[in-house]
């Protein structure tokens, strides 16, 4: 992110604008909304920039920007679509430290102004970094066309009820009484009755809530999916921005943790391999303890939370506490894993069944039925075989499985960064050494990749970008 996006205060504060074209008349429509002092430039106006100046809306001046014109502004506009005054008008204002818009120059500029959806108070800003105005138009358009009229009278009401509604208890109340006003009584008693209704609407919220009681907490267990964001449930990305706390595990991407509520509070409850670790009885407490203050906390798994996600513990140690819970299913990583091989983890006259197995159980490395899975045609998705590749290669050529029964490992699956190694039960362990995967990792046993292959020391390789 090259630029941050801020709201900048304007009220009773100067904005200077060089120029009076059409780029400054684009630019003024904008600034005109705000409650800045705009003081505007530049011989030959255009006829509407004359019209604001009758009205007292900004006040015109018909020679060029001198120093003296920029005291106590607070930003600088420069349009006049002559580049060398543009930037010798930039450079007086960087002398003041003022920061300088320059039109279709991005990079002389120290800030730029975003496409805007107004509701006033309620402001939409819409930036693209100055890559993509036809987008920002765009998705300028979707947003109008979502967001009602009424939106901006509806928060100047709310505004004007804020110190009562502090007295209702912060979290999931709270919010519950907000959602209820702006998505449904709020616009309805809105259009039946203007502003009135609204109000009496938010009353009559009010006094509902000083006499409910506070809602009990609620845990939800919740399927990250493997990583890509867009695989997420609506359901599940529904809780995350309903979450008081999110306690996830280390394996749960940066993206997928970033829809999450901006004010909710995130706990990396993590379990490494061979290094720290949270145990479980703690995790156990913390979701208790949270939910006992009233919250509703996720409880992020990546994958699916039922599919080696120690589900049952937790949901056990939830009805112990006699707090509620909920499951809310994820894509497990033996889908997004075979989705990035453009693979079937089922065909006919090859396997009729598909197993998914860990390498690892609590008493370290996993027994199976190794005679099944060595049968030629067997399917298996393995969890948390990184570091059990000799183990596991060794328990199924033991049971006969052929030396070069295809293994594809899948590093990061359905993630951008994804890494995918197709080789064969007998490469495996050098496989693995040679990748050098620090992600998330799943074994699929049986199944090769679509992408075309090229030969290595080891088995194939599949290319990155041909995936």
């Amino acid at each position: 992110m090259q630029h941050f996006p801020i709201f900048l205060r304007l009220a009773g504060r100067r904005v200077v604008v060089s120029g009076v074209g059409q780029a400054a008349v684009a630019k003024l429509r904008l600034l005109l909304k705000s409650d800045a002092e705009i003081s505007v430039f530049g011989p030959d106006p255009d006829p509407q920039i004359l019209a604001w100046h009758r009205e007292s809306a900004l006040r015109h001046d018909g020679r060029r920007v001198e120093t003296g014109d920029l005291d106590n502004a607070a930003l600088v506009y420069c349009a006049s679509n002559v580049p060398s005054e543009d930037a010798r008008v930039g450079a007086l204002a960087r002398r003041l430290r003022i920061p300088v818009n320059i039109v279709d120059n991005l990079e002389g500029s120290d800030f730029i102004t975003p496409a805007i959806v107004d509701r006033d108070p309620v402001t939409v800003a819409i930036g693209t970094e100055g890559t993509a105005p036809v987008l920002a138009r765009n998705l300028k358009a979707v947003i109008e066309a979502q967001l009602p009229i009424s939106l901006g009278p509806l928060a100047r009401i709310a505004q004007a009820f804020r110190n009562r509604c502090d007295s209702v208890p912060s979290g999931r109340m709270r919010r519950a009484l907000w959602s209820e006003y702006f998505f449904r009584r709020g616009p309805r008693g809105y259009a039946r009755e203007g502003r009135n209704g609204a109000r009496e609407a938010l009353r009559s919220l009010l006094d509902e809530a000083a006499t409910a009681t506070r809602p009990p907490g609620l845990v939800s267990f919740v399927g990250a999916g493997p990583g890509d964001p867009e695989l997420l449930t609506l359901k599940a990305r529904n809780r995350l921005h309903e979450a008081d706390v999110v306690v996830h595990d280390r394996l749960v991407s940066a993206e997928v943790l970033e829809l999450a509520r901006r004010e909710a509070e995130c706990v990396c409850a993590g379990k490494t391999g061979y290094g720290p670790s949270w145990s479980q009885a703690r995790i156990n407490a913390l979701l208790v303890h949270r939910a006992r203050e009233g919250k509703h906390v996720i409880r992020l798994k990546s994958g699916d939370p039922a599919v080696f996600g120690r589900l049952d513990e937790e949901i056990k140690a939830m009805e112990t506490a006699s707090i509620s819970w909920e499951v809310v299913p994820g894509i497990t990583a033996a889908a997004g894993a075979a989705a990035d091989m453009g693979a079937s983890l089922t065909r006919r006259g090859r396997n009729s069944e598909l197993r998914l197995i860990t390498a690892r159980d609590v008493d370290g490395f996993a027994e199976h039925d190794w005679a099944a899975l060595a049968r030629p045609g067997s399917v298996a998705a393995i969890y948390m075989g990184k570091r059990a590749a000799a183990f596991l290669r060794g328990r199924l050529l033991m049971r006969g499985a052929a030396p070069s029964t295809p293994i594809t490992i899948v590093e990061n699956a359905s993630r951008q960064d994804k890494r995918i190694v197709a080789t064969t039960l007998l490469g495996l362990p050098d496989a693995l050494e040679e990748a050098r995967l620090a992600g998330p990792v799943v074994l699929m046993l049986g199944v090769l990749p679509r992408a075309a292959m090229r030969s290595t020391e080891t088995g194939f390789e599949v290319r990155r970008e041909a995936v």
